[in-house]
């Protein structure tokens, strides 16, 4: 009789195109399915409620077959594969900076148990795609020139019967799978995420070219979390997208780079999660004391007068997300209106996201700021008010999110020329000044 594998689940809960499976099948009979619960997974808030979620629905494809164990992943797997006898242990590869570090540390411990990394969360995996003299790329569009030019393999033929699960009942130490503490505003599990995917092909992708930037139509994919935790995989999305070309679907493919394209930069550069990349911005003067806390929970609360940038972070603080345009208007006027630094802002983000990937998380607040790779050039400081009549023209998405303002017709939600209702706060700074504020202290530190 062959020894077990064991396939530990990570960033990929789902069962199928999962290369990890077709992996451990080569391997041998019989796996065992492994989830482990450790510190840096089990932080409190709305991202691991849907985690949480998103794992029960997996351990009920699983009939109830995964093993879940508590404590440091370099001490329990090496000890669940010492008591089963495991031939290997089964992975998708973890390019995040903890991840890789997680990895590596599990490795040696396994010993002469290799750990076996098939696959990873994107279709190209970071560092694969480098320059012709060997180093990454810095700027978006030739990256992504190289990414499609690579390629990426077709979605894997996997399912639950793949393999044949190891009955958990004699792990004596195993732990039952905690309940999230809130359910989660995004319906978890794998067929609910490959049903939205179906949804928007089927609703929404025809337009996406010219109506993702519209907070008030909703017509991005909403997919960003399933991605995040691998209920599915960009692979298939690509896929599926093999055969089109038209506008709409060439967005989308580009959008999917963008995710690709941040956690290259993130794994040739980890300190980039809290360190500005372009290191000239590290000079770069922003407020703080008492007033810039105070600025800081207002633009948390949507509390700064600002019409559309309270009706983002409304959302986010709701939602568990934000549409994309509207995580740039609100990032920009937080570090370019109020003057604080992008890691309070990202941290921020990072707390409330349930689709919170440290890489784009980071990165996108690094474009905005000025300081990322290709990042957007300092002095592009977005108006909130120009933006908000821009975006959502007719005002629904603000009165959607802020009740103060739903007396208020049309786009004139975005002026109030006609007054403020009183329950709802004066700009807490005028844009014009601070702009030009933003460009002189951007001044002092571009040479």
């Amino acid at each position: 009789m062959q020894s077990p594998s064991i396939v530990w689940f990570r960033r990929d809960l789902r069962l199928r195109d999962l290369p990890t499976l077709s992996a451990a099948a080569t391997e041998g009979d019989s796996a065992a399915a492994l989830f482990v619960l450790d510190e840096h997974v089990a932080r409190p808030g709305p991202r691991t409620d849907f985690f949480l979620s998103c794992l029960r629905d997996l351990d009920d494809r699983l009939g109830g077959r995964l093993i879940v164990l508590h404590g440091d992943p370099v001490v329990v797997v090496p000890s669940l594969a010492d008591r089963i006898g495991a031939a290997a242990v089964h992975v998708s590869a973890d390019y995040s900076p903890y991840g890789a570090r997680r990895d590596a540390r599990v490795e040696t411990a396994l010993g002469a148990v290799p750990l076996v990394r098939t696959g990873s969360p994107y279709a190209v995996a970071p560092g694969r795609v480098r320059k012709t003299d060997g180093s990454e790329y810095r700027v978006f569009g030739p990256y992504q020139r190289a990414w499609r030019e690579h390629g990426w393999r077709s979605p894997a033929s996997t399912d639950a019967s793949t393999v044949y699960w190891l009955d958990p009942s004699d792990i004596a130490d195993r732990t039952p799978l905690p309940a999230p503490s809130a359910e989660p505003p995004v319906k978890p599990g794998e067929d609910a995420a490959e049903a939205r995917w179906a949804q928007f092909l089927d609703e929404s992708l025809e337009h996406y070219a010219t109506d993702r930037d519209r907070p008030d139509l909703d017509r991005t994919s909403r997919l960003s979390a399933y991605l995040k935790v691998g209920c599915l995989h960009p692979r298939t999305l690509l896929h599926d997208l093999r055969d089109r070309s038209d506008p709409g679907a060439s967005k989308f493919r580009s959008e999917l780079c963008w995710r690709e394209f941040y956690a290259d930069v993130l794994h040739h550069r980890p300190d980039s999660a809290y360190r500005e990349f372009d290191e000239r911005f590290s000079r770069l003067e922003y407020d703080s004391g008492p007033e810039a806390d105070i600025a800081f929970r207002a633009w948390c609360d949507g509390l700064t007068g600002y019409p559309i940038i309270d009706a983002g972070m409304r959302q986010l603080a709701a939602e568990g997300w934000m549409h994309n345009r509207m995580r740039m208007i609100v990032a920009s006027f937080l570090t370019k209106d109020l003057h604080l630094p992008w890691q309070r802002g990202a941290r921020h983000f990072m707390d409330l996201l349930i689709d919170g990937d440290l890489a784009s998380n980071q990165h996108g607040w690094q474009w905005v700021a000025g300081s990322g790779t290709d990042a957007a050039p300092y002095f592009r400081v977005f108006n909130p008010t120009l933006q908000g009549e821009k975006f959502d023209p007719d005002g629904d998405y603000v009165r959607r999110w802020v009740p103060e303002l739903r007396s208020i017709p049309g786009r004139g939600v975005h002026r109030l020329r006609n007054g403020r209702p009183a329950d709802y706060p004066a700009p807490i700074v005028d844009h014009a000044a601070a702009r030009l504020d933003a460009l002189d202290r951007w001044a002092e530190i571009k040479t």
